[in-house]
């Protein structure tokens, strides 16, 4: 039965699956070779063929997409915030939209976006910067989009023990059982000030250049008044007038590096804040929610070419992976998130995270430990679906290009025209409402599930962020100038 099931689902038909159900079992459906027309014409004899959830009755009509290509290969990190890919693949959404799909860990996130980009992976779990970076030419260049936003949240900064511990002797309250929270970098400064007197490093670790930790822990340390570095076309490494030097480092590695001393800290996802936690090896000062509060964090991205190649393929892949959104983000009556120790038991899996369910769950499931004994509760460290986490906003498209130009990835001004239009060729929530609209048909979400149908795709001006500063997408020139450190752009190219 399972490959007449995935035979149907191929068909381009709207379906009532009550009615064949019943058909294929009154007619005695053991022969594999049963046609469609066949369980049609049963159907219509027990004048079940026209049923519809205007005609009453608990039967569900289904729009079936002829996908392009059913056998897929989806490449992730281990991080706990690839969980829509997996709960797509073992809830089963993504075999309900007839597509056979493979997750496969990747090294690094260069390997990842690199085979994105050759075919060999036919989509990711990447970093939010990652498909604006390709498109704008940073870094390899190529035209990546994203239809659907992975997540909000779930980053920390941890810091090592012997830091940690001359932050409370420069800020007393810090010695606290439980500080007050956010932790700011105020506390920091002097630590990294005599570093530089004495002529070392103060190295931390960030996972990739265009991640939403590199420009997290900058906009943490610079809020502070210490200087995290610059770009330029001549020099990529970020450390340009830096008084802290940031390298990249891959997220499973940080807790190691963390203990052998090579960095002293660093901004990374769950569950390495916790590990370092668990391994009594560090202390996480503060999370992305507090730098930012709901900041995007990762996306699914596919090359525009893939796009344009399988575009019922892409729909059928972003209707699974807003199903999975929906469970994961799941609540009970007193808002209880009810499938997230479900979801970190999965992800605990050597082929997934492969963390320890109990480091994973400490985040997954509405808590956070900063030191131990230290569990505060924090029920939107992770979002997947609620506050609109899953849509994809141009404004978060163009708070990233913000930053890449604050840092001097993107070594020119632009106008203010060029990040509003930038982001239309990157974000694509076009697919995520056709998507969505499917859902709603089916009576598998809400409308109310979604943003308005007038929704222009920029979320309200925000000064939810550590320092703030408010935040508003249409004024991205102003925003940009409004940082003491950072580069400065003419105030006319606001108006163009």
């Amino acid at each position: 039965m399972p490959s007449r099931i995935l035979w149907i689902h191929n068909c381009r038909r709207t379906i009532t699956f009550a009615a064949l159900t019943l058909a294929v079992l009154l007619a005695g459906c053991s022969d594999s070779n049963i046609t469609l027309e066949e369980l049609e014409e049963a159907a219509a004899k027990l004048e079940l063929k026209d049923a519809s959830p205007d005609a009453g009755g608990d039967t569900e009509v289904v729009e079936i997409l002829d996908v392009e290509k059913p056998n897929l290969k989806f490449g992730f990190i281990k991080l706990t915030d690839c969980a829509p890919l997996v709960i797509a693949k073992e809830k089963g959404y993504f075999e309900a939209e007839g597509l056979n799909v493979e997750v496969e860990s990747q090294s690094n996130w260069k390997v990842l976006l690199d085979r994105v980009i050759d075919g060999q992976l036919d989509g990711a779990h990447m970093l939010a910067g990652q498909p604006i970076g390709a498109t704008i030419g940073y870094g390899t260049a190529a035209h990546v989009i994203t239809a659907y936003s992975l997540d909000y949240n779930g980053n920390g900064i941890t810091v090592s023990n012997e830091i940690w511990k001359q932050m409370q002797e420069n800020d007393p309250e810090l010695e606290a059982d439980k500080p007050k929270h956010p932790i700011t970098a105020e506390s920091l400064k002097p630590i990294v000030n005599s570093y530089k007197q004495e002529g070392k490093d103060f190295t931390m670790g960030m996972v990739f250049p265009v991640s939403t930790h590199n420009y997290e822990i900058r906009y943490w340390l610079a809020s502070a008044g210490i200087h995290p570095g610059m770009y330029s076309q001549q020099d990529t490494t970020g450390v340009i007038d830096a008084d802290v030097l940031l390298t990249v480092t891959p997220p499973p590695q940080m807790p190691g590096q963390l203990e052998a001393g090579s960095i002293l800290g660093y901004c990374v996802g769950e569950p390495w804040n916790q590990q370092a936690v668990a391994k009594g090896i560090g202390v996480p000062v503060t999370t992305n929610y507090d730098i930012w509060k709901n900041n995007p964090e990762k996306v699914f991205g596919v090359t525009k070419e893939w796009d344009e190649k399988y575009p019922n393929t892409h729909l059928a892949v972003v209707k699974a992976l807003i199903r999975a959104g929906k469970w994961l983000d799941e609540t009970d009556a007193d808002g209880n998130l009810v499938n997230r120790q479900e979801a970190a038991e999965i992800l605990s899996n050597k082929d997934y995270v492969g963390a320890d369910v109990d480091v994973i769950d400490n985040s997954m499931t509405g808590t956070f430990e900063f030191e131990k004994g230290d569990v505060r509760p924090m029920p939107d460290f992770n979002v997947f679906f609620k506050h609109h986490a899953s849509y994809p906003h141009y404004s978060d498209c163009i708070w990233f290009l913000t930053q890449m130009r604050r840092w001097g990835q993107i070594s020119d001004g632009k106008p203010a025209s060029w990040y509003a239009e930038t982001a239309k060729d990157i974000y694509k929530p076009e697919i995520y409402r056709k998507a969505a609209k499917m859902l709603v048909a089916e009576g598998k979400a809400t409308a109310e599930d979604f943003p308005a149908l007038d929704y222009d795709g920029y979320r309200q001006p925000s000064s939810d962020f550590i320092d703030g500063n408010p935040y508003d997408a249409k004024d991205p020139v102003g925003y940009i100038n409004s940082f003491e450190i950072g580069n400065k752009d003419p105030k006319e190219l606001a108006k163009q």
